[in-house]
């Protein structure tokens, strides 16, 4: 029998609310908690062992939340990864200080892959996470502003050869919409990736879940499906 996938409430920051964007836009959002830290209690008290916290003020240069994101840690024990803007060692060492478990690399990975075999060297795999944002088989970077010449497939390889054990992986083009993972294309990154991939982008329903589990995906970061209650968590057993 296949083991259930873990499901990972997603925190989005900006402008110091807990958000869902739509395909990723920024100007398009729904504010689900007016704190992000009310947010994080709320899933830390139904059960989460990790969160996955987004600063999206970071990821398209508009600030920062660094004082919210250390409130969370605080909160949660550390027991959340934390991704967006995360593009030199600087801003990675400050966020693995504030104790949180693992920083996720976006856009570096793909500008400054360098980058990611650094921290990959200096902290160990389990405290380094790479995020894939996607519009296949383009990489998406910059927020998800720009394409990032580079293709999915290349960027696996690249990877797996420096030793990431963790792969994000997500569909540029689903999420925050609600409409399902696509499931050809969730086949084809589980091809790509062996290692441990946890996959976003659309996730909506009891469906979806099993689709992770048919098709061996070890988890999915979900934001709007469980805010919304089309997908309910804790996952019935």
């Amino acid at each position: 029998m296949p083991t259930a996938p873990q499901i990972i409430p997603c925190v989005d920051i900006q402008g110091g609310q807990a958000v869902r964007l739509y395909e990723g836009d920024p100007d398009r959002q729904t504010v689900y908690f007016e704190s992000p830290i009310e947010a994080a209690r709320h899933w830390a008290g139904l059960g989460a062992p990790l969160l996955h916290l987004v600063d999206l003020d970071a990821a398209t240069g508009r600030g920062e939340n660094r004082e919210i994101i250390a409130g969370i840690v605080q909160e949660l024990d550390g027991a959340l990864e934390v991704g967006g803007g995360v593009r030199d060692q600087a801003r990675a060492e400050t966020l693995l200080a504030l104790g949180v478990l693992r920083v996720v690399i976006g856009t570096a990975a793909v500008k400054t892959p360098e980058l990611v075999r650094r921290l990959l060297e200096a902290h160990g795999p389990e405290r380094v996470v790479v995020s894939l944002d996607a519009r296949w088989p383009e990489v998406a970077v910059s927020g998800w502003a720009q394409g990032g010449g580079v293709q999915v497939a290349e960027m696996t390889a690249r990877l797996a050869g420096m030793g990431l054990e963790t792969l994000i992986f997500t569909d540029v083009t689903r999420d925050g919409t609600l409409r399902g993972l696509d499931r050809e294309l969730m086949g084809r990154v589980r091809q790509l990736w062996l290692n441990t991939l946890i996959v976003g982008g659309g996730v909506a329903n009891m469906d979806d879940v099993a689709l992770l589990s048919e098709l061996g995906i070890e988890g999915a970061i979900v934001g709007r499906a469980v805010y919304e209650g089309t997908l309910p968590y804790p996952l019935p057993t």
